[in-house]
C-alpha cells in the first residue's frame, strides 16, 4: 500500500504546521523534536525561528545528541553553548540526550550489523517524536532526510561511533579511530537504516516527520565549512513514513529542472546514497511507494 507524502511548494514556518496539520495525527505525551542545530560555521542549517511555530503547536522539547567528529558539538560542554550561541535556549526548552551518561541501547530487529541502538539516557524520557529533517546532501551518506535524522541523528556520540564504523566499536572514547578505519560504504549505508529501524519501533505509530527542501547545498549541517546551496527551494513535505518521504524528496531531486540539479545528485550516487532508503524499506521502516498529494 502506497504511504501518503503531502507536498507545498511554499517554504514558510506556517507552512510546515500546515503540513504537520495534513497528517491527522496528534502526538501523544512528551513530545521529541528532533532538529539539526547547525556545527558553528554552518550557514545552511534551518534557524530556531523557522521552526518555533511548529515545535509550539505540539508543545515539544527540541532534542540533540553530541557528535562524533572534531568541532563544537561533540563534547557536552561545547555542545551546549553552541546551541545557546546558535539561539536555540532562546525559543525552546533544549534536551541534549546525551549529555549525562550512562547511555542507553534499543533492540535493532534483523539487523545484518547493529543488533542495538545507542541513546542517550533522556530519549526513554519521550512518548512521541517529531522529526524536523532539512532536506541536503551530505558527505558520506550522500544525503540527508528523515532516515539520517532517525540514525546518526538520534544516537549518542557513541552510538554515531556505532553506525559509522557497522558495528565494530561502540565507545564514545573510540570517536577518532572510527575515522581511520571505515566501513565499506553499503554496510555504513545500511547501519544508518537499521539504526533508523530501532527509533520508528521504539515509537510505533506515534512518530511524524517533516522534510523541509531549503537551502539544499550537497554538504550537511555537520560541515563547519560547506558549499552554498546549489539547488532552488523545492518546498515541504510531510509523511508518517520516513523511507516514503525521503524517496518522495529524491525524486523531486531528480524531476528538478535546476541548474544545480546534477551536482546535487552527484553526491547522492557517489556515495549510493539511495542505498538507504532501499534498505530501510526492506527492513519494513516504510514503503517506497507514495501518493504525492500536493496542495
Amino acid at each position: 500500500m502506497a504511504s501518503k507524502v503531502y507536498f507545498i511548494k511554499d517554504v514558510t514556518a506556517e507552512a510546515v504546521v500546515k503540513m504537520y496539520d495534513m497528517l491527522g495525527i496528534t502526538l501523544p505525551g512528551k513530545v521529541a523534536v528532533k532538529v539539526h542545530s547547525g556545527e558553528a560555521g554552518n550557514q545552511n542549517y534551518l534557524k530556531p525561528a523557522f521552526w518555533k511555530p511548529m515545535v509550539e503547536h505540539v508543545n515539544g522539547t527540541i532534542v540533540e545528541c553530541n557528535t562524533a567528529y572534531e568541532g563544537e558539538r561533540n563534547y557536552t560542554d561545547k555542545h551546549i553553548k553552541l546551541l545557546k550561541k546558535h539561539g536555540w535556549n532562546d525559543y525552546f526548552d533544549v534536551d541534549l540526550m546525551d549529555a549525562e551518561g550512562p547511555d542507553i541501547e534499543i533492540p535493532v530487529k534483523n539487523g545484518t550489523h547493529l543488533k542495538t541502538d545507542i541513546m542517550g539516557k533522556n530519549f526513554l524520557n519521550y512518548d512521541s517524536m517529531l522529526v524536523l529533517s532539512h532536506f541536503k546532501g551530505h558527505p558520506m551518506g550522500g544525503y540527508g532526510g528523515a532516515l539520517k535524522q532517525l540514525s546518526i541523528g538520534c544516537a549518542s556520540c557513541a552510538g554515531k561511533v556505532k553506525i559509522h564504523s557497522a558495528g565494530k566499536y561502540d565507545k564514545a572514547s573510540e570517536q577518532d579511530v572510527v575515522w581511520t578505519d571505515l566501513p565499506e560504504q553499503n554496510a555504513f549505508l545500511e547501519s544508518m537504516a537499521e539504526a533508523a529501524s530501532a527509533v520508528v519501533d521504539h515509537f510505533g505509530k506515534n512518530i511524524a516527520f517533516i522534510n523541509v527542501m531549503a537551502n539544499m547545498s550537497v554538504d550537511c549541517d555537520c560541515c563547519a565549512v560547506a558549499e552554498d546551496p546549489c539547488l532552488k527551494d523545492i518546498g515541504i513535505l510531510a509523511s508518517l513514513d520516513p523511507v516514503a518521504i525521503d524517496r518522495a524528496c529524491l525524486d523531486l531531486v531528480y524531476a528538478s529542472k535546476d541548474v544545480g540539479r546534477d551536482h546535487f545528485l552527484e553526491r547522492v550516487t557517489s556515495r549510493n546514497g539511495e542505498h538507504t532508503v532501499d534498505t530501510a524499506a526492506k527492513l519494513g521502516v516504510g514503503s517506497l511507494q507514495y501518493e504525492l498529494i500536493e496542495l
